[in-house]
């Protein structure tokens, strides 16, 4: 039900022929004058003019090199990326009736764009046809982990979106950790991972537009299907649509879709999504007119997209500078999102909860779990000070301890010492955060990196240091703190636009799905700030990746605040745990739900805020350590928080170590570690509990 409550209406025959010519010829209007715009565009000098000269026969031949070496094949690009990203679009969300579905946000894209980084990182040298075979694996195999998180419970948008987006993250995480072994390569790997249309010549986009062209021409013949699937999958079946067969064969032609724009052009985001759904809100319902308009729009798009990525920087004489076009369209996607995602459905109000976690069976006393965690985490420091680009022996070790060490030695614990305590009290903050957010959400799918907090700080951090550069030690962790919170502030405005939640109160899964298109938004406004700056993108990607590096005893006091709020999280056992119960039942007993919510909620920004001050975005942490503490000490508040406190701070220490260990002297953020080590861990609890 609720899944048919988010799709277009069922398409009903109509003479509606004179409003598809007119939609279909000034979309086709619309893309021809932007192409035209597109070609004129360029920091060459040569403009629309001077190619219409030779045309003429009466131009520069210096002005055909430029033309045939770089303006057409970035256009043509641009209009295979649009074609294969909009048909893509138009199919996965017909196939799943979602209109916040697209191969972005359901993690193929990502899935594709570590394929095509893990190719590139082994150093094999592929030609199109294999790097988008590649691709198209990845991708597959994103969308079966997809299904590997949604399967085995009751099957809501909004559980496949929060699934589609740990997959991303998950996957580009990985491809993060991938690039950042080639620090010489950072700035290209950083622009192409966001999106470029870029090309040296017209081989790739001739080849791959042809895969394309394929799929745009088998698409068609799933049109009337998927017309069909609109009305249900029960009457779909009742009128003669195999919808077992329908259904994978949509998502394999827009995997393949997907997989060579992002082969092509890297991982463009909200273009699928987008270019679908402005073309259903100009009438056209049938999936044989959909289909080749909303790539149509979204070829007008990603052109258009990727001419004020020109645009908006102006390159300097010494170092030439350009906005990725995905971060132009995560800027006009997010909003987007946003805005869909305040007026839809989530189906979670109908089901109660987006997810019930089990008791524990059989575990140890509290008593026993909390201390075996704790004697976990002082392993966990003891091995880390030991790691590192300067190894040190136990005998060393015990001698700094008891202050006989020499002098190398004391230098070494001294610095270690203080990252180690800050990741240990990071990664407690962190998951008492993400215990916060799941239990507003009921779902142990979110963390505060899906709902924006973790990007309005990155913004609030990157503005300070961009605008105020002189500005003392201490504004930078305050305005990371600031943004968290002031994005946690829109994302429940945005989402308290419907009544879902009860009076005065808040659809749980609607919070996060808010929330991805305000990091996707806060994100995009961070990188376009990066690269106008020309910032050093290595240092930028580090921190924002999440890193401990040269943190010292002062940033442990950037973390007084979240510990505080997360002591008073303890303390206010009995309403969180309250806020598990659904609607009814906690308002039955006098508990403020909207109210509760918003405390909790903002518990968590303040957590998430003010750690990601103290070490930047480190992500999963708060995904897995109360999903993990559930499972050892139950889902008692007072008893899961402080465990999946112990738990995080084990995470994040052990992720340090191993970060400065694996590649030393080169340090990888502990982030990127965090979401290695957390995703896979994920999938197989998901898979093995049946949980989610």
């Amino acid at each position: 039900m609720a899944a048919e409550r988010l799709t277009a209406a069922p398409v009903r025959p109509s003479g509606r022929r004179p409003r598809a010519l007119l939609v279909g010829g000034g979309l086709s209007l619309v893309l021809c004058l932007v192409g035209v715009v597109h070609l004129g565009l360029g920091v060459s000098g040569v403009g629309i003019g001077d190619i219409v000269q030779l045309l003429l026969g009466r131009g520069d031949p210096r002005t055909g090199d430029i033309l045939v070496g770089s303006r057409l094949p970035r256009t043509l690009t641009g209009l295979v990326v649009g074609i294969a990203l909009g048909v893509s679009g138009a199919l996965v969300q017909g196939a799943t009736r979602n209109p916040l579905a697209a191969p972005d946000t359901l993690g193929v894209n990502a899935g594709a764009y570590f394929a095509v980084v893990l190719v590139a990182f082994t150093g094999v040298s592929l030609g199109p046809i294999p790097a988008g075979g590649a691709a198209f694996l990845g991708g597959l195999a994103a969308v079966a982990v997809v299904y590997l998180l949604t399967s085995g419970g009751v099957l809501t948008p909004g559980r496949v979106l929060l699934a589609g987006a740990t997959v991303a993250l998950a996957a580009t995480s990985a491809a993060e950790f991938l690039q950042m072994l080639d620090v010489q390569a950072t700035r290209g790997l950083f622009f192409w991972g966001n999106g470029t249309l870029l090309q040296s010549g017209l081989e790739r986009p001739l080849t791959l537009g042809a895969v394309v062209l394929a799929g745009a021409l088998i698409a068609p013949f799933l049109a009337r299907p998927l017309d069909l699937l609109a009305l249900g999958d029960e009457t779909a079946q009742a009128m003669g649509v195999r919808v077992e067969r329908v259904r994978p064969a949509a998502f394999l032609v827009a995997v393949l879709m997907s997989a060579s724009a992002v082969s092509l052009a890297g991982p463009i985001g909200f273009v699928g999504l987008i270019g679908p759904v402005i073309v259903r809100q100009l009438g056209i319902r049938r999936h044989a007119l959909l289909i080749p308009l909303a790539g149509l729009l979204a070829s007008a798009l990603v052109l258009g997209a990727d001419g004020a990525a020109q645009l908006i920087v102006t390159p300097s004489a010494t170092q030439p500078a350009e906005i990725p076009v995905g971060v132009v369209t995560a800027l006009i996607g997010g909003p987007v999102f946003m805005a869909m995602a305040r007026r839809v459905s989530t189906g979670d109000a109908d089901t109660g909860a987006a997810v019930v976690v089990s008791d524990r069976r059989r575990a140890p006393g509290y008593a026993v779990a909390l201390g075996g965690g704790l004697l976990a985490l002082a392993a966990a420091i003891v091995v880390s000070l030991r790691v590192g680009d300067v190894e040190i022996g136990w005998s060393q070790l015990g001698a700094a301890l008891f202050g006989s060490a020499g002098q190398i030695t004391e230098a070494v614990v001294s610095y270690r010492l203080p990252r180690i305590l800050v990741a240990a009290l990071a990664g407690a903050c962190l998951a008492v955060a993400g215990a916060a957010v799941q239990a507003v959400v009921r779902n142990p799918l979110a963390e505060p990196g899906l709902v924006g907090v973790t990007g309005g700080a990155s913004l609030g951090a990157i503005t300070v240091i961009l605008v105020v550069p002189s500005a003392p030690l201490a504004a930078l962790p305050a305005a990371a703190g600031i943004g968290g919170v002031l994005m946690l502030v829109v994302v429940v405005l945005v989402a308290r636009g419907t009544r879902s939640g009860g009076p005065g109160g808040l659809d749980p899964t609607r919070v996060v799905l808010v929330g991805l298109g305000a990091a996707a938004t806060s994100m995009a406004l961070v990188n376009i700030m990066v690269v106008g700056a020309q910032m050093n993108l290595a240092s930028a990607l580090g921190w924002l990746a999440g890193s401990t590096y040269g943190r010292d005893f002062d940033a442990l006091g950037w973390l007084a605040l979240p510990a505080l709020a997360a002591v008073l999280l303890v303390v206010a056992a009995r309403p969180v745990n309250l806020l598990a119960l659904g609607e009814e039942l906690p308002r039955a007993l006098g508990l403020e739900l909207g109210r509760a919510r918003l405390l909790v909620l903002g518990a968590g920004a303040v957590l998430a805020a003010g750690t990601a001050a103290a070490v930047g975005a480190v992500g999963f942490v708060g995904l897995v350590a109360p999903h993990l503490a559930r499972r050892i000490v139950g889902n008692g508040t007072a008893r899961m928080v402080p465990m999946a406190a112990v738990l995080g701070a084990v995470l994040v220490v052990s992720s340090d170590a191993l970060g400065r260990w694996l590649l030393a002297p080169t340090e990888i953020p502990v982030g990127v570690v965090t979401a290695l080590v957390g995703a896979p861990y994920l999938v197989w609890l998901l898979r093995r509990g049946r949980e989610v």
